[in-house]
């Protein structure tokens, strides 16, 4: 009932339920499913609200639910794709993460930022959620906190909920390349030592010839 209630100009919307896009005025090519779904859109065009009562002028937006706490979609678990990881904000927003040039500003080496990692804890754990109490590996969100702050995830409410994985392998990357270009320094350093020691040897040598040379001349005399 009420459906599309105040649509003035609107086109190619689509509403099912009592009060479904009641609001919206102007808005084209929405679809609504549920009671109130989409209540709030009034200009908005291209959006999808199942249960969920959307925000008023945004377009090309899904929204599904609002008070649900656990997600189960048919058709991932078990399909192998490749492509971006997706992820959620904290807001509920889903994405993919990106790594072009296009999408950045202030790049610059990350240097001695990872400097700290060291002080990063690794542990194994079980979720309290997981019935079966399979062993994981991974960080403590609240450590991780104090030592590297933008690494975490927190949720609307500014709650400690996780800790940005991602991140942490060109981190790592960093810091084995620091490593390594350190060994690399010492271990050409450690040449330069050894050489100049084979060279003093052989000059001992070369002397001790001498002096052993001239001890025979002494002793045919």
């Amino acid at each position: 009932m009420q459906a599309l209630y105040g649509n003035h100009t609107g086109n190619f919307n689509t509403a099912s339920g009592t009060d479904a896009l009641y609001s919206n005025t102007t808005g084209s090519s929405n679809i609504a499913e549920g009671y109130k779904a989409g209540y709030n859109l009034t200009t908005g065009s291209n959006n999808i609200d199942i249960g969920n009562q959307g925000v008023a002028a945004e377009g090309n937006t899904i929204r599904i639910g609002t008070a649900q706490t656990v997600t189960y979609l048919a058709g991932i678990s078990g399909t192998p794709v490749t492509g971006s990881a997706v992820i959620v904000s904290s807001t509920g927003q889903l994405g993919v993460t990106v790594s072009s040039e296009r999408y950045k500003t202030a790049i610059v080496p990350m240097g001695s930022d990872t400097a700290k990692l060291g002080q990063l804890r690794p542990v194994s754990f079980r979720l309290k959620s997981d019935a079966s109490g399979t062993r994981q590996y991974g960080l403590i969100a609240e450590e991780v906190a104090k030592v590297y702050p933008e690494l975490v995830i927190r949720d609307q409410a500014g709650r400690i909920d996780g800790v940005r994985y991602d991140e942490l392998a060109p981190m790592l990357l960093n810091a084995m390349q620091k490593r390594d270009a350190a060994q690399a320094e010492k271990n050409a350093a450690q040449a330069t030592e050894i050489r100049d020691l084979k060279q003093q040897v052989a000059e001992m040598h070369a002397a001790l010839l001498k002096l052993q040379a001239k001890d025979e001349r002494v002793a045919q005399r």
